[in-house]
């Protein structure tokens, strides 16, 4: 699943380099919020400012509040493999067939209290990678367990495991999950089912 999620990147955080791979600049998440040198994933670089999730070969779905506008699209980077595959190896650059940029925005939408989401098309299709799938009917149930996998505060892929839903509204679910801004777009996957129930869109304060 978490192959089918990608990192939204700004344009201007990245920088072509020779051997067809882009370098992401950024700080370590430890440098960005000033943390104790206890704390996990301090050294792993904060390069993403939301996450996102493939929904067809070229349609990415993340949160309305991550790309709103042309400029937003213009200016948006989806990066596949945005993770720690080996220990102590981070993610400071991506090879260039990993990069998508945003063609169009198919759809957007910010409610304060309710939707917000995007649906944006790709410069190209993905390959070698699932659409996720979507739950078609019906509803999700109070206390079902959920996963939710993305990039808290900007770090590389985590997939968080033990969340679950607390209450249901009439256009979204409240849920407690293991999340930090930066997994705004992320896919909230049902545990047992593996389908995506909703997009992580709002949450408390994180530190």
């Amino acid at each position: 699943l978490a192959l089918s999620t990608a990192a939204l990147v700004r344009s201007y955080d990245m920088n072509s380099e020779p051997g067809g791979v882009h370098g992401i600049s950024s700080k370590s998440f430890g440098e960005t919020y000033q943390l104790c040198s206890s704390e996990p994933f301090r050294a792993q670089p904060a390069g993403a400012f939301c996450s996102g999730f493939l929904v067809a070969p070229d349609i990415m779905v993340t949160a309305g509040h991550c790309i709103e506008s042309v400029t937003d699209c213009n200016t948006t980077r989806f990066v596949f493999d945005y993770g720690v595959f080996q220990p102590g190896v981070f993610p400071v650059n991506s090879p260039d067939s990993n990069i998508y940029s945003c063609a169009e925005i198919l759809e957007t939408q910010v409610n304060g209290v309710g939707a917000d989401f995007a649906v944006v098309r790709l410069d190209r299709a993905v390959k070698g990678r699932s659409s996720l799938k979507l739950r078609r009917r019906g509803a999700i149930s109070p206390g079902q367990g959920l996963v939710v996998i993305g990039h808290p505060a900007g770090l590389p892929t985590k997939v968080a495991e033990g969340g679950k839903v607390r209450a249901l509204r009439s256009e979204h679910f409240i849920a407690s999950v293991d999340t930090y801004g930066g997994n705004s777009g992320s896919a909230v996957f049902n545990k047992n089912t593996l389908e995506v129930e909703g997009v992580l869109v709002r949450g408390e304060n994180d530190l």
